[in-house]
């Protein structure tokens, strides 16, 4: 049984709508999805009807930036009710402050002799599928290319779009422990999302799962995509140490891109799977 706990779609940073993603899941063989887009709800119904209509098992899911030690964070809840007030109340928040994100991007770029750069990535999101989120740093990238600033992708990043470059703005989003509270209000099952991503040493990654746990989290993501097998290594240390669940996904966001739907490295065969704590619980609408 294939099972998927990190995908994107146009809701936020990925390529395909979500009808398209869950119809390339099912083509995959994947049995189990979780749609977890970057601080929206709102690919989730398109993504729920799709995969009920295919025979799969489909779990909400969304993927929460958060602030822990100075750096972004992000956790991924699953399981959850789509109308759940604590949830609703914290993504106004996320989706008010990813909009004032993007609107400073577009200040800096256009300070460098990029004008109009919100508009083009407005126009790429657009392109893509409807949304109403603020673009995010991928469609700010492809109109970069598109305009002629840049020659790749790559480029627009390691230049402009990167981390601690011009167009990485921080924001003050919430804190770790709040966005856990907030999931866990919520009635969600509660994972740390890729912790070998941030550039974090082994003492302060310890520190942040010890926090993720103190706070209330569950699970570990130990497996993100074909990350390097010696990685999978140290996570599964990891939440064996702290006796977490693990969590697994192939965060994908688009063909050709990170990784392919459904994809990723095995799980340890000793750790105790999230997924199979859905399973015991009633299907949530």
């Amino acid at each position: 049984m294939i099972v998927d706990l990190h995908c994107h779609s146009t809701a936020s940073d990925g390529l395909l709508a979500p009808a398209e993603l869950v119809a390339r899941a099912h083509e995959r063989g994947v049995h189990t999805l979780a749609l977890t887009d970057h601080d929206t709800l709102e690919g989730l119904p398109q993504a729920r009807d799709t995969a009920k209509a295919l025979g799969m098992q489909w779990v909400s899911g969304v993927e929460m930036s958060c602030t822990w030690g100075g750096a972004t964070i992000h956790v991924l809840g699953y399981h959850f009710a789509l109308d759940a007030p604590p949830l609703a109340e914290a993504l106004h928040a996320l989706h008010h402050g990813r909009w004032l994100r993007a609107e400073e991007i577009d200040r800096r770029l256009a300070a460098k002799g990029m004008p109009d750069t919100l508009a083009g990535a407005r126009a790429v999101q657009q392109a893509l599928g409807d949304s109403s989120n603020a673009p995010a740093r991928p469609h700010f990238a492809e109109y970069l290319v598109q305009a002629g600033f840049v020659a790749d992708r790559n480029t627009a990043f390691q230049r402009w779009l990167g981390a601690g470059k011009l167009g990485d703005v921080k924001l003050h989003w919430p804190t770790l422990e709040a966005t856990v509270r907030t999931l866990r209000e919520a009635g969600a099952w509660v994972s740390l999302a890729h912790p070998m991503h941030y550039n974090f040493t082994r003492s302060k990654r310890r520190r942040l799962v010890a926090d993720f746990l103190g706070a209330g989290g569950h699970a570990l993501e130990v497996v993100n995509g074909m990350q390097a097998a010696e990685q999978v290594g140290t996570l599964s240390i990891l939440a064996r140490e702290f006796g977490m669940l693990a969590s697994a996904g192939s965060d994908f966001h688009g063909p050709g891109l990170w990784g392919e739907i459904g994809s990723y490295r095995p799980l340890p065969e000793d750790l105790p799977p999230l997924w199979a704590r859905f399973r015991h619980e009633p299907a949530l609408a």
